[in-house]
């Protein structure tokens, strides 16, 4: 019923703000409430996996459904509400430990039934300055720190307040600040974390690229001594060279944690090149999350964690020995759609003479859309362990489609 209670929803509003769009900008509340902009997306997936251990293997049929309403703008204010709804569709063989759902029978799909509201924030526009209050989307660069894990259908989210200035519509350099009191995970209210979080993030446009420096300072919100520093630099840039588009990536961070007693040091870097020809684009990458002398690996909570070492997620966690992922990254167009394929050679940064090899793993990805608003896709990850004893080969494969509106 919550989902078809949805689906009426969304109906009925895309009706009511398209026949307003046409007015002037509301100079009343009443009007600024009445004239916004509704959107949405539906997302049916099918995820099965199978591992080489003694969990059954999972699988599920899940959708998600959101909307969004934006207010119409009232001198420089502007309200937004989202909410979003999982529910499993006929197929729910899988494990998601945090809710207590079939725990220890089926392999884990990260995909929960929930409904919340995913965004509910406040916020004030003049010139370059945006200011916001509330639950929001946060994601920054390539959500290798601060991410919303949109693969997931449960997406995370922040109760936070949030400052931004952008020197010009090039956004010549930028400033933002966002101070976070909870974490708004992919498990729902079962694994929301309370927080101090304080995070800066800064971008400056160079001749060589775009150059971002930034801060993010996590504390959970509970009496014991804890935090998790990270302060890095990051370029990125493209050049065209002989009619060929380059790309390079290049990233330093270091990382330190305390909790109770306990101290660490590590550090972070990636190197990346990239090249287009006709319609294929290749990449090759280093990513190294660094080890603290085999005691505790880099740590990056708040990421999207799911776009880096491999969509098995078989690292969403840092070993403590550290990891380092060399991989191979081609894209292009496939049978009318975007076809991708990913190869990973895992190691530990941190090696020991019983644990060195983490394994590898292999990403296939084909999308296409169709009928403008609609996207079909396929997926599959197959990974193959090292000398982790904790981990297992690994095949995931899902199939979806997707509405936006």
């Amino acid at each position: 019923m919550k989902v078809v209670a949805l689906n009426v929803l969304a109906v009925t509003v895309m009706g009511f703000t398209s026949s307003q769009s046409v007015l002037a900008q509301p100079k009343t509340l009443e009007a600024a409430l009445s004239r916004g902009d509704a959107s949405g997306s539906f997302n049916l997936r099918y995820e099965s996996v199978s591992e080489d251990n003694a969990l059954k293997d999972a699988s599920a049929l899940t959708l998600r459904s959101a909307l969004k309403y934006t207010t119409g703008t009232l001198k420089g204010f502007t309200g937004v509400l989202e909410m979003e709804d999982v529910r499993i569709v006929g197929l729910g063989d899988y494990s998601v430990p945090p809710s207590g759902y079939k725990t220890g029978q089926y392999s884990v799909i990260a995909d929960p039934e929930n409904t919340e509201v995913n965004q509910s924030y406040l916020q004030y526009m003049s010139g370059g300055f945006t200011g916001r209050i509330g639950r929001q989307d946060l994601r920054y660069d390539n959500q290798r720190f601060i991410g919303a894990v949109p693969w997931r259908q449960d997406y995370q989210s922040f109760d936070a307040l949030s400052l931004e200035y952008r020197k010009d519509a090039a956004q010549t350099y930028t400033l933002n600040y966002n101070y976070l009191t909870k974490r708004e995970r992919i498990f729902g209210q079962d694994a929301d974390i309370d927080s101090k979080d304080h995070v800066l993030h800064g971008t400056v446009k160079l001749p060589v690229g775009q150059l971002t420096g930034y801060a993010y300072l996590l504390e959970d919100d509970i009496a014991l001594n804890n935090s998790l520093d990270t302060w890095g630099v990051r370029l990125t840039g493209n050049k065209t060279v002989s009619g060929k588009a380059l790309t390079y990536l290049a990233e330093y961070a270091t990382q330190d944690y305390e909790r109770g007693t306990a101290s660490y040091d590590t550090d972070y870097y990636v190197l990346e090149g990239g090249i287009t020809l006709g319609k294929l684009t290749a990449k090759l990458g280093y990513e190294s999350l660094g080890s603290d002398q085999g005691a505790y690996g880099f740590s990056t909570p708040l990421a999207t964690g799911h776009a880096f070492q491999g969509w098995a997620d078989q690292f969403l966690a840092t070993p403590a020995q550290g990891i380092n992922d060399t991989y191979l990254n081609l894209a292009g167009a496939v049978a009318g759609g975007n076809a991708m394929f990913v190869y990973h050679d895992f190691s530990a940064d941190h090696s020991t003479a019983t644990v060195d090899d983490l394994g590898n793993e292999v990403n296939v990805q084909w999308t296409r859309g169709f009928r403008t608003n609609y996207t079909f896709g396929i997926k599959y990850a197959d990974y193959s362990k090292g000398d982790l004893a904790a981990k297992a080969d690994k095949q995931v494969f899902w199939t979806w489609v997707t509405l936006t509106f």
